[in-house]
């Protein structure tokens, strides 16, 4: 059997640069894992032996991730130590903050982990990514509408359901299928034809997002559709025509319900409501951000994480307060990294769906990203919507990894070349 030249240009041998520099990143990575470990383990004795497991169990499952598929098949697997390595952030400041969370939070990181293996797995044939586009769709739409009609307000939404001390917020795994849907059918279809289709599918989830109060979530779901449109028909006006019918459809609903309004009353004025629920969760963040300085003041030390939503919303100006500024950006930086991986595998893609898959995905990063980075530090309203990877939350953590899956999918390394053998070849 003979290896193709593809595969040898891709992954090299298993003694080369990239093989090593990967070591020594796992290395320095376990180290960090380890003292981040031991600093809160320090503080919380009580739930010492529990969350002396979880650590353990996230370090040696990340290495035998590596081992798989960096050491044995050979792969790059840089997009994975990234999640590893903010997924793990994740978990250490949720056990520091709510130890009690912790298993939940553990959990779905490897959930997280299966979907996104096994979404990169079904992908790996082209032909079955069109077949379910309707069935996606339409469990969607489905599971919008059950949410909005069974689920009970919280924190002025009403984005969850709840199955006993079970909490899913389902327009988080909407958002997968939100993109395979578009990018499916975009792929197939002609762009008048896939742009008409399209746009009913997204009005219904947008909608459906709006009537239901989470605009924080709709504005991403908005955003998405733009951008996938855009990227199959290249058409401007027909994007300024649907980003002018959404700013009247968002006056419309302004006008009938003045009370969402009240909630970006405080932007830009959040010092003059620093004592109210108009800006006191942002100027906190501001305050106990900016007195970590650059290294922070050590995980457990910090004050905001006495404020409510401090591990979910609030989470980046926690990072910033306990681990640094430094720290803080780092994760934007590793953000950053992975949507430029998605632009960079897109022009290499196998299809067109993998290509709008890959960018759409790096775009609902990226415009979540902003939101809740901008959000507590006032550039942008205060919308509510997690950091990637990061926050605190099962649904949130799950729908990262299955994003960081478009883009891995959209890499032809991902899906290397069977071996073809000389009498094959001669057959040809």
């Amino acid at each position: 059997m003979e290896t193709t030249k593809n595969t040898k240009l891709y992954f090299g041998r298993p003694g080369s640069m990239y093989g090593l520099i990967s070591l020594l990143i796992m290395l320095s990575l376990t180290v960090y894992q380890v003292i981040m470990s031991y600093c809160v383990l320090s503080q919380d004795s009580e739930n010492f032996a529990e969350l002396l497991i979880y650590f353990a169990v996230f370090i040696i499952a990340e290495w035998i991730y590596y081992f798989i598929f960096a050491i044995v098949q050979n792969r790059h697997i840089s997009l994975e130590m990234i999640a590893f390595a903010l997924s793990s952030i994740s978990l250490f400041v949720t056990a520091s903050v709510s130890p009690a969370k912790t298993k939940t939070q553990f959990v779905a990181i490897f959930a997280g982990l299966a979907v996104y293996i096994a979404m990169v797995l079904f992908m790996r044939s082209t032909t079955r990514t069109s077949a379910l586009r309707m069935p996606m769709a339409i469990i969607s739409i489905a599971l919008l509408a059950f949410t909005l009609i069974f689920a009970s307000y919280t924190n002025g939404a009403k984005n969850w359901i709840y199955i006993g001390s079970l909490s899913i917020q389902p327009s988080e795994f909407v958002k997968l299928a939100f993109i395979y849907v578009g990018a499916a059918t975009l792929d197939k279809l002609q762009s008048s034809r896939s742009l008409t289709a399209y746009v009913f599918f997204s009005v219904g989830c947008v909608g459906l997002l709006g009537l239901m109060s989470d605009f924080g979530t709709a504005l991403i779901y908005f955003a998405t559709f733009l951008l996938i449109a855009f990227l199959r028909s290249g058409d401007i006006r027909t994007i300024v025509l649907v980003c002018t019918a959404a700013v009247i459809g968002v006056i419309l609903i302004l006008t009938m319900k003045s009370y969402i309004l009240n909630r970006f009353a405080s932007y830009r004025h959040i010092w003059e409501h620093m004592y109210d629920s108009g800006g006191y969760q942002q100027t906190r963040t501001l305050i106990y951000a900016a007195s970590g300085g650059l290294f922070g003041v050590g995980i457990g030390n910090g004050y905001l994480r006495e404020i409510f939503a401090a591990t979910e919303d609030l989470i980046f100006g926690l990072v910033c307060e306990e681990l640094g500024i430094l720290t803080g950006f780092l994760i934007v930086i590793c953000l950053a990294i992975v949507c430029l991986a998605a632009a960079y595998n897109a022009k290499f893609a196998r299809s067109t769906f993998f290509t709008i898959a890959a960018c759409a995905a790096a775009g609902m990063i990226i415009v979540q990203t902003a939101l809740n980075v901008f959000g507590v530090t006032d550039f942008l309203p205060l919308t509510g919507v997690t950091l990637p990877f990061v926050s605190r939350g099962g649904s949130s953590m799950i729908c990262s990894w299955g994003l960081l899956a478009f883009i891995k999918a959209a890499d032809s390394r991902s899906y290397p070349e069977k071996p073809v053998s000389r009498l094959e070849g001669n057959r040809k």
